[in-house]
């Protein structure tokens, strides 16, 4: 879904806007860019917002990932071959250079091509010409290039696996997309707008999140950035039928991140009978596990054996 945000790119922290400013200025050109970031940012959204920026945006907008081939076939796949090249080429192909032409080629994972594809590369880039994989006929081609990576190229130039000319070749105008840590408080509006996509696909009508599970979420370092946000969301639909989606309903290793200085609502009711209430829910919602139960209500396991005694609770009577 790319109608909502920047191009479908949700956030509106300063770390964001100043992104977003940066694409607008560099999709007027048609500089090399090179989208760094850590795995889940964003960067093919940064990439095809390039690319809708600009003045090719009516024109082809061909993505290939760099990691996912072989070294004969992604030479193949970005240059194209003629019949006979080598075994099993049956006919004639178009690589992915040429069908860009006039548009804009993302390169994803580029710190994955091989040395003998980047020397090939370079000259395409340089010349602005292709040679099909079996032929020496030069072929035209326009094509702006964006680049992407979660690698340290500079890293593999030292070690000798990344040549120094292709990276300044493509490294002309860096973006970096944050990671959700550096950006946290754009965290509720891409969860409203993933439960607004599940509630979509699923036919449901979960309405957005509790104060406590938005709290566990701003806790949790995200390592995975908006792709784990998007799993854990999904994760929460199978758990929740309706409502809000409550801490309990996130994917225990964010469920267990310690709150920052705030105590869940649910800890601390003002009378016995809501604690012990809120006791056997979480008995219940546990199938009786004492660990989890605690996890439930952000207590110690003590506590909860603690007030399954101070409130006689017998797990075969209160809990069926």
């Amino acid at each position: 879904q790319l109608t909502e945000g920047y191009h479908g790119i949700i956030g509106k922290s300063a770390i964001m806007q100043n992104l977003y400013e940066l694409i607008d200025n560099v999709a007027q050109t048609d500089s090399p860019v090179m989208i760094t970031g850590e795995s889940g940012t964003g960067k093919e959204l940064v990439a095809r917002a390039i690319h809708e920026a600009g003045h090719r945006k009516d024109s082809p907008y061909i993505k290939v990932n760099c990691a996912a081939l072989n070294d004969n076939l992604l030479e193949s796949e970005l240059f194209g071959h003629v019949k006979g090249a080598y075994t099993g080429a049956d006919k004639n192909r178009v690589g992915r250079f040429e069908a860009a032409d006039g548009g804009t080629i993302f390169l994803d994972e580029i710190g994955d091509i091989p040395l003998s594809t980047q020397v090939k590369l370079l000259r395409t880039l340089e010349e602005k010409v292709i040679e099909k994989v079996g032929d020496h006929a030069p072929i035209k081609v326009d094509v702006r290039v964006v680049s992407a990576t979660n690698r340290d190229l500079e890293q593999l130039i030292g070690s000798g696996s990344f040549r120094e000319d292709l990276f300044f070749r493509i490294n002309v105008f860096p973006l970096r997309c944050p990671p959700l840590r550096e950006r946290l408080e754009d965290l509720p509006m891409i969860v409203q707008s993933f439960i607004r996509q599940n509630n979509e696909k699923t036919g449901k009508k979960i309405l957005g999140m509790t104060p406590e599970a938005i709290e566990k979420m701003t806790s949790y370092a995200w390592p995975g950035n908006i792709r784990e946000l998007r799993n854990t969301v999904e994760y929460a639909f199978v758990l929740c039928s309706s409502g809000g989606i409550g801490a309990q309903h996130l994917p225990p290793k964010i469920a267990a991140t310690p709150l920052e200085c705030v105590e869940p609502a649910v800890i601390q009711p003002t009378t016995g009978n809501a604690k012990k209430a809120a006791l056997i829910n979480a008995l219940r919602q546990s199938g009786g596990n004492r660990t989890e139960a605690a996890r439930i209500l952000g207590v110690s396991r003590v506590t909860v054996w603690k007030q399954i005694k101070k409130y006689a609770i017998d797990p075969y009577r209160d809990l069926s």
